[in-house]
């Protein structure tokens, strides 16, 4: 049974807040601060399948003084809007419990980081799959501080598998060779992996001995997700399927299926 989340998301955060969403938001820097840069999860997309997925999130920031604390936030919504109140969805860290894990690479220069878990069996949804806004809020030793709203966007994306399948096995030269597979993804609303409909994949072929594949054809995907198409046989070599992702799924590469032709 999935658990009722008690935090992290907030969905229609200025009906629940009970105030009135300002039209629109602006960075505030006070002092000195420089944010220097943003990294979420190493620069890469953040791919979650049906378990817990936690990842780092960074900024390095420069002040005379030093730096002395970093929070962050992930947000949707509208470009122009305050996250605060008119966030479509909204997750953030408790500064008050959790400081940040700042390390200084100078007397004014410093790395802070904190951590986010996404969690399917929790509050994720399969409607927070796509573009998330990154917000940091940054500290000095002085008192100074800054607030950049969406510094940086991220990707969330749902895990998925791509499977191959060849045959006959073996099949005599120039006969039909059928080739089937199927396109799935992680379904956070089921917690379990479930057909990619109406995607385009990319049937690949690699002749033995050799380390390149090359596209032979383009077959979408059926309402289950499922590839089947057919070809002549007329060599040995690796069958594959080939997903180049979307903005909610990463890509994907089926294992290659080899056939002996005789």
């Amino acid at each position: 049974m999935r658990k009722r989340a008690a935090f992290a998301v907030l969905t229609a955060v200025a009906g629940l807040a009970g105030f009135a969403a300002p039209g629109a938001y602006a960075d505030e820097t006070h002092g000195d601060i420089q944010v220097d840069s943003v990294v979420v999860n190493g620069g890469k997309n953040i791919v979650v399948d049906t378990a817990d997925k936690t990842v780092t999130v960074s900024v390095t920031a420069t002040d005379p003084s030093g730096i002395w604390d970093a929070d962050f936030y992930l947000w949707r919504g509208p470009d122009g809007t305050d996250p605060y109140f008119s966030a479509d969805s909204y997750v953030a860290t408790n500064e008050d419990t959790e400081p940040a894990d700042c390390v200084a690479s100078s007397s004014t220069t410093s790395t802070c980081s904190k951590t986010f878990t996404f969690e399917p069996d929790w509050w994720l949804k399969n409607a927070d799959a796509g573009t998330w806004k990154v917000g940091v809020q940054v500290s000095a030793n002085d008192g100074s501080w800054t607030e950049r709203y969406a510094y940086t966007t991220t990707r969330l994306q749902r895990h998925s598998k791509l499977t191959a399948d060849a045959g006959p096995e073996p099949v005599a030269k120039g006969r039909t060779l059928t080739v089937t597979g199927k396109l799935t993804r992680a379904n956070w609303d089921t917690l379990d992996y479930r057909g990619y409909a109406g995607q385009p994949v990319k049937l690949q072929f690699r002749k033995a001995g050799t380390t390149t594949y090359t596209t032979v054809k383009t077959v979408n995907t059926s309402s289950t997700g499922s590839l089947t198409t057919t070809v002549p046989a007329f060599e040995d070599g690796y069958w594959r399927w080939a997903f180049a992702g979307t903005s909610t799924t990463p890509a994907a590469n089926a294992p290659g299926d080899f056939v002996d032709v005789q």
